[in-house]
């Protein structure tokens, strides 16, 4: 094992593929002198290319290089970036196996932070991994610890599908082990962060380590919860999800994004429609309000769920 950030697990991740299969490559505004610039005189500009500040561009540029057989790695910086390309990534990158009768694949793999609590304001601050998984086509990740990262980061570039990777930019400096020999983690496999018995906590991105420091604290109220880490969006590890609520007959959904059309609805939904006989309490989502985000940082704190909210949810379904 390795320590290592998250930010340096995703890099090793993206760097390893493009030593094992030729055609990986990374493209995104400033990458030559950003994050890759000390593996440019490696892999040189052929591979590791700086685009002009258009997104429209760049991403049909990845999509067309994917479509022809090579496999791109788009740095896409803040996730709101994407709605500048989102006939791209909607219209083209998710439909085109479909459409081509499957003749044709789009291996690619967009990389895009969310970032959130650092009052970067409205324009910066979404986190739209709900709002792509209503799109047939996409691969949706969204890991939450550097050996999350780097295995489902691997497995996104080997796809043959377009990935959509949302790294929480919290999570960015977080440090943990990381095996040195190769590993992927199969996309579409949510994780158990933790066990318990009495109140099962599912949660998407940031949400997991503030899920995790609930657990902690309800421990000393003896109430024992179990932690599950989504991990992949799309495709939703239902089963695990379910299997957990079985055993504990209650559940909170923690997703920092808007709860309107969330992936926290699809989890509650999932459960009322094929759990809904083992609950013993109603399902709680915990979601940011549907409102713009405020560039104001004492309003922006107000907006996303905390642990002590996940405590008091837990004992409000308990007792």
């Amino acid at each position: 094992m390795a320590e290592m950030t998250y930010a340096e697990a995703a890099k090793q991740a993206i760097v390893e593929e493009m030593r094992r299969n030729r055609r990986v490559f990374v493209l995104g505004q400033d990458v030559q002198t950003g994050a890759y610039a000390e593996v440019l005189p490696e892999f040189g500009p052929e591979r590791i290319r700086n685009t002009p500040i258009c997104e429209a561009g760049f991403y049909g540029a990845g999509i067309g290089a994917a479509l022809t057989g090579m496999r791109p790695v788009i740095e896409a910086a803040f996730s709101t970036f994407c709605y500048s390309a989102m006939d791209q990534i909607v219209n083209q990158a998710a439909k085109s196996r479909y459409m081509f009768g499957g003749q044709a694949s789009v291996p690619l793999v967009i990389r895009a932070f969310v970032a959130y609590t650092v009052a970067f304001a409205a324009h910066h601050s979404d986190r739209p991994w709900g709002l792509f998984a209503q799109v047939p086509g996409l691969k949706i990740i969204v890991p939450t610890t550097p050996y999350d990262v780097k295995g489902l980061l691997i497995s996104a570039i080997r796809d043959g599908n377009p990935v959509l990777c949302f790294d929480d930019l919290t999570l960015a400096s977080m440090r943990g082990d990381v095996p040195e020999g190769e590993y992927t983690i199969p996309i579409g496999l949510a994780d158990v962060k933790r066990v318990g018995s009495d109140v099962t906590v599912v949660a998407v991105g940031g949400a997991v380590h503030r899920a995790l420091h609930a657990a902690r604290m309800l421990e000393g109220d003896g109430v024992s919860a179990e932690v599950v880490d989504i991990r992949s969006v799309a495709p939703l590890d239902r089963r695990t999800i379910l299997t957990s609520v079985a055993k504990t007959g209650r559940l909170i959904v923690v997703d920092p994004a808007p709860g309107t059309c969330s992936v926290a609805s699809e989890v509650a939904a999932t459960v009322a429609e094929q759990a809904f006989t083992r609950l013993k309490a109603p399902v709680v989502r915990l979601t940011a309000p549907d409102i713009p985000v405020p560039f104001s940082p004492n309003l922006e704190r107000l907006m996303f769920p905390t642990g002590e909210d996940i405590v008091r949810a837990a004992r409000e379904l308990i007792h």
